[in-house]
């Protein structure tokens, strides 16, 4: 009798492992839900998804920290007796007390300048190693616009192809040149180990007198600008290098810069739709993943009168209202005299991700800055769902370009 239903259980047992094969995602035509759904559903739902279920397994610094974008130097954190000390020297390589910070203070990305550039060996390591150490991937961006802007390109030792300048490249006239220049660029940028290019240059150089733009705007016709701005985005995504166009609202028609201190434009919103706004529509036509936007005070423009990168009006009100755009903005760097004049660098933080900035960049205390916008989540003045929105968009250009794997 045991026997008997010994037999008995085992053909059940077949049958119904059989059964449930033909109702979950097998061959048959009833089976397939996850398969016909994955096979239906559209790139941006995957990456989408992809985007979600990270973020739904992060903490709260985790994804403060892919708000902010920094240099190496700020990984290198130093005390003596307690107080933070400061080291000024350029960073060139990855060390143990970096990777306690990266663990401690993750950020969602690292700007590589200059100085932290010896040789190309040295300078793939240093991507590799910081890249390998960072558990959620990183965006590795770097200013190489081609001409006197130019980290790699102006290095020695480098063997990549040299631009004399973009305003060369728009004096030809010829679009397929800005492309080309943007697919070279960014075709060494992706040799050695960066995502993202802080260029092209959207600035149309109106002003003869303009001390930080000159010879890296394409022009002063916003209509050729805009041209050779679209067309160096798709050189750039053509070598799967992301773009981020600069400096909104504008730095063309400035006398003073930014990186000194305040700087101010008095323009209206209709003025600069008839100039400088031209090549940034543009760009946002033609995709550009990022948009820097500028310390610039807008007087005749926004109520608030705080610069650019801190104000609602213009990064709410405008850029997302005004022009639609819907990808990802940045600050310019908050180390410049523009910000620092006026702002701690935990200050700054909390008043750029109010305003509705993304990716705070460059923040002159990394530290301070990411312990301010804690703590400010902490209490309620920005909520998490506000840091969320941010992250998303962050995680989902990351997705995009097969940097979440």
């Amino acid at each position: 009798m045991k026997k008997i239903y010994l037999i008995f259980f085992v053909i059940l047992s077949i049958f119904m492992l059989y059964s449930c094969g033909q109702t979950s995602g097998g061959s048959g035509s009833e089976s397939g839900n996850g398969a016909d759904e994955l096979k239906d559903a559209s790139e941006d739902e995957l990456h989408m998804s992809k985007a979600d279920m990270l973020l739904s397994k992060m903490t709260l610094r985790e994804k403060i920290g892919q708000m902010l974008f920094i240099q190496p130097e700020s990984l290198r954190i130093e005390t003596e007796d307690g107080q933070v000390k400061a080291d000024t020297s350029s960073v060139t390589e990855f060390t143990e007390a970096m990777a306690k910070t990266l663990e401690e203070y993750p950020p969602g990305g690292i700007i590589i300048f200059g100085g932290n550039i010896e040789s190309p060996d040295q300078l793939k390591e240093l991507v590799n190693d910081i890249k390998a150490d960072s558990r959620i991937p990183l965006f590795m961006g770097i200013d190489e616009e081609g001409g006197m802007v130019a980290r790699i390109a102006n290095s020695p030792g480098f063997n990549v192809k040299k631009f004399e300048s973009m305003q060369k490249i728009g004096s030809t006239k010829d679009p397929k040149n800005a492309e080309e220049a943007g697919k070279v660029i960014g075709e060494y940028l992706r040799d050695y180990g960066f995502n993202l290019d802080f260029a092209p240059v959207a600035d149309v150089n109106t002003n003869p007198e303009n001390i930080v733009i000159g010879s890296r705007a394409f022009g002063d016709d916003p209509q050729l600008v805009a041209e050779m701005v679209s067309a160096g985005i798709r050189g750039l995504h053509s070598s799967k290098v992301m773009s981020c166009i600069k400096h909104f609202p504008g730095h063309g028609d400035t006398k003073d810069d930014t990186h000194a201190g305040f700087v101010s434009i008095d323009k209206n919103w209709e003025e600069l739709e008839a100039c400088e706004l031209i090549p940034f529509k543009a760009g946002i036509e033609a995709k550009t993943d990022m948009i820097m936007i500028s310390h610039i005070t807008a007087g005749n423009i926004t109520k608030d009168g705080l610069p650019s990168s801190l104000s609602q009006d213009m990064i709410e009100g405008r850029l997302r209202g005004d022009l639609n755009f819907d990808g990802i903005i940045i600050s310019d760097s908050m180390a410049m005299g523009a910000i620092t004049e006026r702002y701690s660098s935990g200050e700054a933080a909390v008043l750029a991700i109010k305003a509705g900035t993304d990716i705070v960049l460059m923040p002159e205390n990394y530290t301070e800055a990411f312990e301010s916008i804690l703590e400010a989540v902490t209490r309620g003045e920005i909520s998490e769902e506000r840091i969320d929105e941010s992250v998303m968009r962050i995680l989902s250009l990351k997705d995009k370009y097969d940097i979440l794997i």
